[in-house]
């Protein structure tokens, strides 16, 4: 019997979107925001995005107005690389369990990333899908944001329209740049479906890579951080380059490889590779390669 009921698998292939609760143990929570709060610490000593990731760009991405007093510490590029708590997680929490059993049984490793709104951050992200950044030869990708501090309606939760990963890709260009984001009139026309997604810290919430997706700036006084990892089906093969390799990038996490590729039909416009470190920037309309 696996970690999901049958009703929270139909949930999730319904809406695209399912909160799983106590995806961590208390001790590796603790262990996680532990290691966080030590680089939001470094990062008072430094006054721009520093670090290096596997092709030479900054793995820690500075909020605009960060200063060591009050630091805004918004991204951390690919955490597994130089932590071994964010490896131990990607590898073995239950997410992985969680995701195998919806995508699998073999399921791979795409990317991560720390998302942080610190109190007093006005970091938002605009409405998106995932795929369109990472197109692969099947669309069986899920995006884990693991919680690491309790999201509220008030620090910035993630927000979805649910079921949208079943229709189309939305083109993510607009006059010639890819902003990374859908045109406002496609949100404009369903606000009034859109789902906040809030939980305790610890749980986990699973989203397709289709699903359209943003989420507003944190107005509280507490930190709202995730821990974002993606996983794919073993049998799909990456048609377009991450724009932020690493070197844990196609890891097997579960099962066994098959030798095999399954293709889906669907047909999209491939991203464009950004120069900064993280695609707030892209949103933002600056540092497009």
């Amino acid at each position: 019997m696996g970690l999901l009921t049958q009703e929270q698998t139909d949930s999730f292939w319904r809406d695209g979107v399912l909160i799983v609760e106590n995806a961590v143990s208390p001790e590796q929570l603790a262990d996680l925001r532990a290691e966080f709060t030590c680089w939001v610490e470094e990062s008072r000593k430094h006054e721009s995005d520093y670090g290096e990731t596997l092709d030479g760009r900054p793995r820690f991405d500075l909020q605009p107005g960060h200063s060591a007093d009050t630091p805004g510490l918004r991204r951390v590029q690919s955490p597994e690389e130089v932590s071994d708590v964010f490896a131990r997680t990607m590898r073995n929490a239950a997410t992985v369990d969680f995701c195998a059993e919806l995508i699998g049984p073999g399921i791979r490793f795409h990317h991560g990333k720390v998302n942080s709104k610190l109190p007093g951050t006005a970091t938002q992200v605009k409405w998106h899908q995932d795929f369109p950044f990472e197109p692969m030869t099947n669309d069986d990708m899920i995006t884990a944001l693991l919680f690491i501090d309790d999201v509220t309606l008030e620090n910035g939760p993630l927000e979805v329209l649910p079921g949208t990963h079943k229709g189309p890709i939305h083109s993510h260009w607009h006059d010639g740049v890819f902003t990374g984001a859908v045109d406002d009139e496609i949100i404009d026309a369903q606000r009034d479906k859109i789902v906040k997604c809030t939980g305790k810290a610890g749980s986990v919430c699973l989203m397709h890579a289709n699903l359209l997706h943003g989420s507003a700036p944190n107005l509280s006084d507490k930190p709202r951080t995730l821990y974002i990892a993606t996983y794919y089906a073993e049998d799909a093969i990456e048609l377009s380059p991450y724009h932020l390799p690493s070197t844990l990038t196609h890891e097997l996490v579960r099962g066994e490889a098959s030798g095999r590729v399954r293709c889906t039909p669907y047909e999209m416009e491939l991203p464009a590779v950004p120069k900064a470190t993280s695609f707030f920037a892209q949103q933002e309309g600056a540092d497009m390669g």
